[in-house]
């Protein structure tokens, strides 16, 4: 009976969710504030229903479940115990099982579907396949995030993602088309910078992608910033705040993050003028940052997300859990780890730890809704280790930032910690310098003691490190400069994401 009751009200939320769909002005009826309760009960209503639909109808998934010998969750009154649900995750689910599999019914569909693939960096490039339903869904919601943060004015968008098979260029393409003008030359600074002098600066611009491209290219082309109203959205991986501050003194007028995942969906979360003025809190704040980060080393991203759309769990060791609550997917993500650290905030409980530390809630622009608040902190297998440290690359792109002078130098970097003959580890820092500038012209050749002196104050592990291996440190953390496509960067492809592990 339990079960009949939520079927009925998943369906019915989403057929109010169609209705309200119809246009932006009805959208907003979505995340108007006081809802949270109803959103999240919305959510797990709806994760509910997706994971029967994917039981019965998803042949992998029905083996994955058979393995783990799981029937279904528990209830609490009304509430299914979705956390007892096992997880799913690259290794055993989508290595084990192929991608008709893991379909509705055993098979992709024969037309309509877009076959996309994650990036590799992390490993193998993996195929992920996106039907038209879906596509559709999602395509409306960037359009309604971009039109809430730019306004209705007229866009250009410049879509500056890799191009080709991979997940995040050719659906932004696809999903912006029908509310801007968009040309897509991927990341190709002579095309960028060529597209934006023969246009002019009339037009309102959007320029999207990586965050390591966004910076080449603001360095690298002849365009004077501050003559144009240039805006940038990234993705894929995080941004320092002095990262951002840097291409705002360069004349960006707005830069706003989108977080997604070629495994799950674009555009699961977003930044905007409210989250971003609480990371800078943060930032400034050591007591905030006691109270509200789980992790150590840089700051995490923070969004703020739909929970009717994605259920947001974290894992015993902190890692995002996500249901994609959404129906009408090609292949449903149940309980799906993408192995990224980060946990859920309410805005009640922000402002209550706010009110407790006496701060100032006017140093926080005041937010538009009251939509739940995640912390991202990057992928948990992005790290490496010195001496019980984990270091990430995260925290280079923070400590590069702190030094301005490094920051207008360097267009990419790299961690790696070998161990030497004798089984010292070592830690080696490898920075690619822009094209034209040599070890011996970069104004920092020898700059390791300041740069890992930074490093301790980003990273508080990394600072323990230092105290106990001592004088002996000063051989074993080494920061190396490399020209322009030479060393660890010699095969570097700017269309994909950076591969900052070495």
């Amino acid at each position: 009976m339990k079960t009949i009751l939520l079927i009925c009200y998943a369906q019915v939320v989403e057929f109010v969710r169609r209705i309200l769909f119809l246009s932006n002005s009805s959208m907003r009826l979505l995340f108007i504030p006081g809802m949270n309760r109803m959103r999240k009960f919305n959510g797990i209503a709806r994760s509910y229903l997706q994971f029967l639909r994917a039981k019965h109808r998803v042949p992998a998934y029905r083996e994955f479940l058979k393995s783990k010998n799981f029937k279904g969750p528990s209830f609490k009154g009304l509430l299914p115990q979705l956390h007892e649900i096992p997880e799913t995750n690259k290794e055993n689910y989508v290595k084990i099982y192929d991608i008709d599999a893991r379909a509705i019914g055993g098979r992709l569909p024969e037309n309509e579907v877009i076959i996309d693939e994650s990036s590799g960096s992390s490993g193998t490039a993996t195929n992920w396949a996106r039907g038209s339903f879906e596509r559709k869904r999602n395509a409306k919601m960037i359009q309604f995030g971009i039109r809430n943060l730019f306004g209705k004015e007229p866009l250009f968008i410049i879509n500056a993602f890799a191009l080709g098979a991979w997940a995040t260029g050719i659906n932004v393409a696809m999903s912006c088309v029908k509310f801007a003008k968009i040309k897509s030359p991927g990341p190709d600074t002579v095309k960028i910078e060529n597209t934006l002098k023969q246009f002019g600066k009339k037009h309102k611009y959007i320029v999207m992608g990586y965050p390591p491209f966004l910076k080449t290219l603001v360095d690298q082309s002849g365009i004077d910033w501050l003559e144009y109203d240039i805006s940038f959205i990234f993705g894929g991986e995080s941004m320092s705040e002095g990262m951002r501050d840097y291409l705002m003194a360069k004349g960006i007028r707005k830069v706003y993050s989108s977080l997604g995942a070629s495994d799950l969906e674009l555009n699961m979360s977003g930044e905007n003028d409210f989250t971003i003025s609480l990371r800078k809190l943060i930032r400034d704040n050591k007591k905030l940052q006691q109270c509200l980060l789980k992790f150590g080393g840089a700051l995490p991203m923070i969004f703020q997300y739909h929970p009717a759309d994605f259920l947001i769990e974290s894992s015993s060791k902190g890692e995002l859990i996500i249901t994609i609550c959404r129906p009408g997917y090609v292949s449903p993500k149940i309980r799906y780890n993408l192995h990224d650290r980060g946990h859920v905030i309410d805005l009640k409980e922000l402002y209550a730890i706010i009110d407790k530390l006496n701060i100032d809630r006017s140093k926080l622009v005041k937010p538009q809704t009251d939509l739940p608040i995640l912390f991202h902190y990057g992928r948990s297998d992005m790290t490496v280790s010195f001496f019980g440290a984990n270091i990430s690359p995260v925290d280079i792109n923070e400590v590069i930032f702190l030094m301005p002078q490094l920051a207008a130098e360097v267009s990419s970097y790299c961690i790696s910690a070998p161990e030497d003959e004798s089984g010292n580890k070592n830690l080696i820092i490898h920075l690619e310098l822009q094209k034209g500038l040599t070890k011996e012209t970069a104004a920092h050749a020898k700059i390791e003691k300041e740069f890992f002196s930074y490093l301790a104050t980003v990273n508080q592990d990394f600072r323990e490190a230092l105290r106990m291996t001592g004088k002996e440190q000063e051989n074993r953390t080494i920061v190396s400069f490399y020209s322009c496509m030479q060393g660890p960067f010699a095969n570097k492809d700017n269309r994909i994401k950076t591969k900052y592990i070495n």
